[in-house]
């Protein structure tokens, strides 16, 4: 997995909204998107009447029936948003492949490169380079 690309979470829960684990497949996250495909289609099975779902699907039914079905893809789809979010957190905290950080990596906040410390969480950054995250042409050094 890839963990410096940033996902928009907001499109991985209406993909998953839209489709039962189509937000964890744009997440590059397989296995649970197929558990979430699962889940749905073993919800469906054990607590939808055939008849029903059928009724349903032929817009003759009520939507009544299919609620414990929504719950799964609802929740689905809030677990893509949450899971894209903690992706993008991670990558935040990764160190760049030029070896500097733009994010602290005890709390994840933006660093200001023109400092020895976070200005959010004031931990010193003595073995780490920053990178200006506005302009990633200009960087600072701390004590290599």
């Amino acid at each position: 997995m890839e963990l410096k690309s940033r996902k928009r979470p907001w499109l991985a829960a209406v993909l998953g909204a839209l489709a039962t684990g189509a937000g964890h497949l744009y997440l590059r996250r397989w296995k649970r998107a197929f558990g979430w495909v699962a889940t749905a289609m073993a919800t469906g099975i054990l607590f939808v009447e055939p008849a029903e779902a059928e009724a349903f699907l032929y817009h003759q039914g009520p939507i009544a029936p299919m609620f414990p079905v929504l719950a799964v893809v609802l929740a689905s789809a809030f677990d893509a948003y949450l899971v894209a979010r903690a992706q993008n957190e991670t990558a935040k905290r990764t160190v760049n492949p030029d070896g500097t950080i733009t994010h602290c990596p005890y709390c994840g906040k933006e660093l200001d490169g023109d400092l020895d410390f976070c200005q959010w969480c004031t931990t010193e950054l003595d073995d780490f380079r920053v990178a200006s995250p506005d302009d990633d042409s200009e960087m600072t050094t701390r004590r290599e």
